[in-house]
């Protein structure tokens, strides 16, 4: 019988063998196989753990292996699984004839407490064929999440793990767990007004379009942006699993939680890491953009963040994942995500409705730190005015529920459209097959090449408005492309191609607008 343990490293992983070996000499235990300071620790753990639980610790020398000993181990979920290796390398309990995947961190008393990356660890050990597992009971639900059959034992304490492991008292677990929770995100009835801006961000939720939002402050720029979770449909259950692995990965899971049933948002602080956004540390951990995966990264005051971050965002969007490369190791993790961004349109905020203090080179720093390679990847830009007072008295708009409706049908048209593709939505439509699916006749190209030429859209953009039309097509339930949902395709893309500030006065504009072409 082996016993596994897990070592997480990216969205996959690998399997440990643990394996003991007692004989005689002083007494001692020595654990080798690239162990960490967490992992070497484990020694005095176990040895308490395993005499609080009532069992005897070894008197002989104890040599715990971990195999592939060039691999290195790290944290605490270890411990479960080299105390059994002790206690059947020493007779205590009877081993099982099947391999089996235990992890968990012990207490001294010997209860068993929760781990990271239980979800991957029982994936990965499903692959292999063993279909046996020991995780802590706080991490049991995260065991149906992974979506495999399998026999578990809820561990709570050690003494109760041994008893089990030596009777095989495994559950068996072949279905699904209650969705996780969701967090209130608000309701777009509460954005007062915004008629135009609130129908672009409906457009850019239905493709999943990055979008960006940038005027004045105060303009409801965020309360917009956060809003949008609530039209998002639910996720789908491989998408809801690809999900809750990566929080799984990430120990943002809460305890107990079932799978994660609703698109992840995501709002990190400007100040944020390079490796926080993007991921990485001492054991390769999943950063923004991976636990945005299948929702939202929200950027806000996005100017504000470091240049090298809003940088880096730029080879995920296109590819959907991020490979973590480093000296000894490498890592990757998905990264498919919808990018929203909100900025004011200067550092002092004045810019477009009063006297801006900022000066040009200030202004050109604010601009650059976007730049216009990131720019380019935004399908669909809005601008925020100052909205007049009565907009902000009146009630009875429009509710996230409406919104949802025309949202989910036009993502249920692009699941079967794209039911034969590795992809199911417009925004990631490749560039060779948007001829197939985004054809339009001769009137709405023409209109189309017209709109391409004055605002000198890249190749990219070009892409990037026939991928937009197709999403307000399928907002509209209609199979082909007409020249209206090239026109308002076309509107939503107008605003940066030349001059980011496009909306605000002509005085202003002409201030900014060469900084933000150089952008």
């Amino acid at each position: 019988m082996n016993i596994l343990a897990y070592r997480s490293s990216g969205y996959e992983g690998e399997l440990i063998c643990v394996e003991v070996d007692l004989r005689r000499g002083i007494p001692g235990t020595e654990i080798v196989g690239l162990p960490d300071s967490a992992v070497r620790e484990a020694r005095e753990r176990v040895r308490v753990a395993i005499r609080n639980s009532g069992y005897r610790f070894p008197t002989e020398r104890v040599l715990v292996n971990l195999s592939p000993a060039g691999l290195k181990k790290g944290g605490a979920a270890f411990d479960l699984a080299v105390a059994l290796g002790i206690l059947c390398a020493s007779g205590q309990v009877r081993s099982a004839t099947q391999s089996v995947l235990v992890m968990g961190e012990l207490g001294l008393s010997g209860a068993v407490r929760p781990v990271t990356g239980v979800i991957s660890a029982v994936s990965v050990a499903a692959a292999r064929g063993i279909r046996r597992v020991v995780v802590p009971r706080a991490n049991f639900a995260e065991v149906g999440a992974a979506g495999v059959e399998c026999e578990v034992i809820a561990a709570v304490d050690l003494a109760g793990v041994a008893d089990a492991f030596s009777r095989s008292a495994y559950r068996s677990e072949r279905t699904g767990v209650p969705a996780a929770p969701t967090a209130w995100c608000g309701d777009y009835a509460d954005v007062k007004g915004r008629i135009l801006e609130k129908r672009a961000v409906e457009v850019a939720a239905a493709g999943t379009h990055n979008l960006v939002l940038f005027g004045p402050p105060g303009t409801g720029k965020t309360m917009t942006a956060r809003r949008l979770p609530g039209i998002f449909p639910r996720l789908k259950l491989e998408e809801a699993r690809e999900v809750t692995r990566i929080h799984s990965t990430a120990g943002i899971l809460a305890a107990g939680s079932g799978i994660v049933g609703t698109a992840p948002f995501r709002a990190p602080h400007h100040t944020s890491s390079l490796e926080g956004m993007i991921g990485g540390g001492k054991r390769l951990k999943p950063g923004e953009i991976s636990l945005a995966h299948r929702g939202v990264l929200f950027l806000d005051e996005a100017s504000e963040f470091s240049r090298n971050v809003i940088q880096a965002l730029r080879q995920p969007l296109e590819d959907g994942l991020i490979v973590l490369a480093r000296a000894d190791s490498t890592a990757w993790y998905p990264a498919v995500f919808q990018l929203v961004l909100a900025t004011n349109l200067c550092r002092c905020g004045n810019l477009g409705r009063g006297d801006c203090l900022c000066s040009r080179t200030e202004l050109d720093a604010y601009w650059r730190k976007i730049g216009g390679a990131v720019l380019d990847r935004i399908d669909v830009r809005v601008a925020f005015g100052v909205e007049a007072p009565s907009e902000i008295l009146t009630d009875g708009y429009e509710t996230s529920a409406a919104i949802r409706d025309r949202v989910g049908n036009a993502v249920m048209i692009q699941d079967e459209r794209y039911r034969n593709e590795p992809f199911s939505r417009n925004s990631r439509l490749p560039a060779a097959l948007v001829g197939r699916y985004c054809a339009i006749g001769d009137r709405a190209a023409r209109e189309y090449g017209i709109a391409a030429e004055k605002l000198r859209l890249s190749g990219r953009a070009c892409l990037s408005v026939l991928k937009v039309a197709r999403t307000i097509a399928d907002l509209e339930s209609s199979d082909g492309i007409i020249p209206d949902h090239v026109l308002e395709a076309v509107h939503h893309r107008r605003f940066g191609e030349n001059g980011f500030l496009d909306a605000i006065s002509t005085t202003a504009r002409r201030r900014v607008a060469s900084v933000a072409c150089r952008g």
